[in-house]
């Protein structure tokens, strides 16, 4: 298992990665900096948000949940 600081890197990088993939494609699209800047900015603020909800929806589904995996983490160090 990987540490929380670990994740969290890899998730911001992520978002970083995505951002710039929709400013680019903004701007070939539009040709407009700030144009192209005001949508990479609100795919952040709505992509964030959509996926914490989405998190938090699959939260509530039990489909796929090992059990047994759950009891032997809960005995780990990682927490």
């Amino acid at each position: 298992m990987e540490t929380r600081l670990r994740s969290f890197i890899k998730a911001t990088t992520w978002r970083i990665t995505g951002t710039l993939d929709t400013f680019i494609i903004s701007l070939f699209l539009t040709g407009k900096p700030t144009l192209a800047m005001s949508i990479a900015v609100t795919e952040i603020i709505t992509k964030i948000s959509l996926y914490w909800l989405h998190e938090r929806a699959w939260n509530r589904v039990q489909w796929g949940i090992n059990r047994e995996h759950l009891k032997s983490d809960s005995n780990s160090n990682f927490k």
